[in-house]
């Protein structure tokens, strides 16, 4: 067993770990912080992404005891400060980018780093980037249309695939 500390959604947390444990487990088990999804336990899916120093990481790729003194950001820190939602979350819901929810936390994750890499993507780059993520409900056009919006771009052109 190991001690590890680390910041998780501008919060100083600390647990006591074995080696294998996985960020994801830590954080779900340990923080109770459950939004983070496991999805596939083999890094294909991107349920479980979360920010880790400001990058994406799919969480269960990572050991915990890796983010010692890390900066992490899941989906349960990414509303407002007041407890809206955010620009990202609120564009999911008015764009329709969900269904049934278990792929939603990792796309908004992934969603907050693409948009912060690269504020304006094109709908073809939101394609690729989104190449990660699994969503076996929406067929992603309503996702790529929900992320478009959140960047502020017009989402009338985006044609149904």
């Amino acid at each position: 067993m190991a001690q590890v500390s680390m910041t998780v959604n501008g919060k100083t947390v600390s647990g006591e770990v074995e080696g294998r444990t996985l960020l994801v487990e830590f954080l779900r088990n340990d923080l109770n912080l459950t939004g983070t999804h496991v999805g596939c336990d083999t890094s294909q899916c991107g349920a479980c992404v979360v920010h880790v120093n400001g990058e994406a990481v799919k969480a269960c790729t990572m050991f915990a005891a890796e983010a010692e003194g890390a900066d992490v950001g899941t989906i349960e820190g990414q509303a407002n400060a007041d407890g809206s939602l955010n620009v990202i979350q609120q564009a999911f819901q008015d764009h329709h980018g969900l269904q049934c929810g278990f792929c939603t936390p990792g796309m908004v994750m992934s969603t907050a780093a693409l948009l912060k890499d690269n504020p304006k993507p094109t709908e073809a780059e939101v394609r690729t980037y989104l190449e990660g993520n699994i969503c076996r409900c929406t067929g992603y056009h309503n996702i790529v249309k929900a992320i478009m919006a959140a960047s502020g771009q017009d989402v009338s052109a985006i044609a149904a695939e």
